[in-house]
């Protein structure tokens, strides 16, 4: 791996503006989307405001992450506000903001977070791993030239539920199964395992083999893993399970889940995301 600063630390570097708690970014080419930069990107930077935090306590529970309006290119401020501290926990708001057209800055993204001190405790998994094919078993995505540019951040090996080659209207399962990482490998964290639970395409995509217009509106991330879990991943491939819902009137719904190779749940998420016939 180059000694090169990774593109996904470079697209959550932050500064801080002299207001406390505020933070100012860039918008990043390598993550860029449809029409702005990948959700999971937004969603890793708004962890990175908190874990840099010089208030911060503990470290994730949750997040999350309501998109308000699309990201535009160019800088963005981000406003992290510790609003309740208590022995162990800690609770977050926290906004994006750009400037529009006429130089005054609106609010693009809000986020609700939960840090906290993690105690050993009884601990046991109600949703262990599938049993799929190894990772080399499966074969990578080759890079996707003209594709959205973040695509081409992470390796992907598809064990189910690619998108159909044909767009036929068929209606299936939309479950997807798949390895993943960040491309080029770097140690997973707090920041790019957020970013990670946001790397499925829309699940309407799939049940309904049909690439209409989508994107999503709010995602939650559960972080179940602690620094220990997290160091042991290190630059391991993740097993990214995704599946809608209920799919009715232009909005669904999706759950996900990540484990580590060697089978331990890192985080879940669930988010509801819009679609147009």
């Amino acid at each position: 791996m180059s000694t090169n600063t990774h593109p996904f630390d470079s697209a959550i570097a932050l500064v801080p503006t002299g207001v406390p708690g505020q933070y100012q970014g860039q918008s990043s080419q390598d993550y860029w989307n449809m029409v702005g930069p990948y959700g999971g990107i937004t969603a890793a930077a708004l962890v990175q405001a908190m874990l840099q935090h010089p208030q911060c306590l503990g470290d994730p529970v949750s997040i999350t992450v309501n998109y308000a309006a699309a990201m535009g290119a160019g800088r963005f401020e981000i406003d992290a506000n510790p609003v309740r501290t208590n022995r162990s926990t800690q609770h977050w708001l926290l906004t994006v903001k750009q400037a529009a057209e006429d130089g005054v800055m609106q609010v693009v993204t809000t986020a609700t977070a939960m840090t906290a001190l993690r105690r050993q405790t009884w601990s046991a998994s109600d949703a262990p791993m599938p049993v799929v094919k190894a990772p080399a078993e499966a074969e990578r995505v080759p890079a996707l030239v003209g594709a959205v540019e973040w695509l081409n951040r992470y390796e992907m090996r598809f064990v189910d539920g690619m998108l159909p080659m044909k767009e036929d209207g068929t209606e299936r399962d939309s479950l997807t199964r798949l390895w993943v990482r960040d491309n080029p490998p770097r140690p997973l964290d707090f920041a790019s395992l957020a970013a990670v639970s946001d790397v499925f395409f829309p699940r309407v995509w799939l049940r309904r083999a049909a690439r209409v217009p989508a994107g999503t509106v709010s995602i939650t991330v559960y972080f179940h893993a602690g620094r220990e879990e997290l160091a042991a991943a290190g630059e391991g491939l993740l097993l990214a399970q995704a599946r809608g819902q209920e799919f009715r009137n232009g909005f669904f719904d999706q759950t996900a889940q990540l484990w580590s190779e060697a089978g331990v749940m890192l985080a879940s998420s669930h988010q509801i995301v819009y679609y147009k016939e």
